[in-house]
């Protein structure tokens, strides 16, 4: 059976680690590099390193606070944030990333998810979404959550796949800090649709959540943010709780 993972994610502004709710009222926590250190003591499967106002500023990812980050840890690191390039891929993986995570530059540039698999293979490729529901269907938004692109979102994660994406994030903006559960309906339909690992963002607020998460098919990895920063979930306890529920992890 294959192990499912938690994923603590580090939201980052101005070089701290930051929460908001629905993608709004976005707020300093804590510095990365303690938080990092925490996630790497506390049994998180891996860390995601989001520079969340890279793109929207159009400037390149915190170098600096990036390979501060990764030398605290030795679990895989996803990096996203400002990735535009081949040479973005190359700078942050040589700052400690193991995976790098295109959202707006793929968009902008979808060669980019297909070049980026060539040289250092699909499993370093992280394809992630930021989705919300309009009239019915799920579009793909950009900025933070703040721009609707109008595109198709399930159909531009098929394609992201069909280019060379190793593995999803979605990001369901709709459930994002509400803390009511994750977006199961969003997720069932992407995982009816592709064969790569999903990891599952936004809407966990208890232990339930992630057994239920978990309950689903294609549901790989849990992916949360405030309820480990401020410790009202933890980990090894979430872990524990899930081995309980007949889910394996890694512990």
């Amino acid at each position: 059976m294959i192990t499912k993972r938690i994923v603590p994610c580090l939201d980052i502004k101005d070089g701290q680690v930051v929460k908001g709710v629905n993608f709004k009222g976005v707020r300093a926590v804590a510095d990365p590099v303690e938080m990092a250190a925490f996630y790497n003591e506390s049994g998180a499967d891996e860390l995601v390193f989001y520079d969340i106002t890279a793109s929207i500023e159009g400037r390149k990812i915190f170098a600096d606070v990036l390979t501060s980050v990764a030398s605290q840890i030795f679990i895989p690191l996803t990096v996203g944030g400002g990735i535009n390039t081949i040479d973005d891929f190359d700078r942050v993986l040589k700052c400690g990333a193991d995976k790098v995570s295109v959202n707006s530059g793929a968009i902008r540039n979808p060669e980019l998810i297909g070049e980026a698999a060539k040289l250092y293979g699909d499993q370093c490729v992280v394809l992630s979404t930021d989705i919300k529901r309009v009239d019915g269907d799920f579009h793909l938004y950009t900025d933070g959550g703040r721009t609707d692109t109008g595109i198709d979102a399930i159909q531009w994660i098929v394609d992201g796949v069909a280019r060379g994406a190793g593995e999803l994030v979605i990001n369901s903006i709709d459930t994002d800090g509400v803390k009511e559960g994750f977006d199961l309906e969003l997720l069932d339909l992407v995982a009816s649709k592709v064969s790569v690992p999903i990891i599952a963002s936004g809407g966990a607020g208890k232990m339930e959540d992630f057994a239920e998460l978990f309950r689903h098919d294609g549901m790989d990895a849990g992916l949360a943010a405030s309820i480990f920063h401020f410790k009202e979930v933890n980990i090894g306890d979430l872990k524990k709780y899930l081995r309980s529920e007949g889910i394996e992890v890694r512990i």
